[in-house]
């Protein structure tokens, strides 16, 4: 079994959360998370954030990272959000104009720009708060 699924079993158990709470918390699928569960699957990255973010644990933790498993204290503010948004959205329309991202000569379905705009937003999110994290003076850090 990989570390992931470990990781993930002990989450939930350190929770009280079973297989189905966190399929009605994350909206990934009862197969894709029994997948996980059993090792045969590693989640993508998005999934690993919806995971994480519903177990209140640390992204690197669950992935098997010798990090804590606390996620960090900070947070992203809505001008944080905002300014994602505005990438993303920038980059959206970027990718689907004329010859933006193809494949085998193809556009790209958009599917895979969905898929690719995901994994990009997660990433985003989580240099932000990684940021945040390390460059924010203590003193205005949020206790708990």
């Amino acid at each position: 079994m990989n570390t992931t699924a470990k990781r993930l079993k002990e989450g939930m158990e350190i929770r009280g959360l079973k297989q189905t709470d966190l399929v009605e918390k994350t909206g990934i699928s009862k197969g894709a998370l029994s997948s996980y569960l059993s090792g045969r699957y590693i989640p993508k990255q998005n999934n690993i954030y919806l995971l994480a973010k519903a177990l209140d644990v640390n992204e690197a933790w669950l992935m098997g990272a010798d990090v804590p498993m606390e996620r960090p204290t900070v947070s992203l503010t809505p001008k944080d959000t905002r300014d994602i948004e505005k990438i993303l959205d920038q980059t959206r329309e970027q990718l689907t104009t004329q010859e933006g991202l193809m494949f085998d000569g193809e556009p790209a379905s958009p599917e895979a720009i969905d898929s690719i705009l995901s994994a990009m937003q997660v990433g985003m999110e989580m240099a932000k708060l990684k940021n945040k994290e390390k460059y924010t003076p203590k003193k205005y850090k949020k206790k708990d």
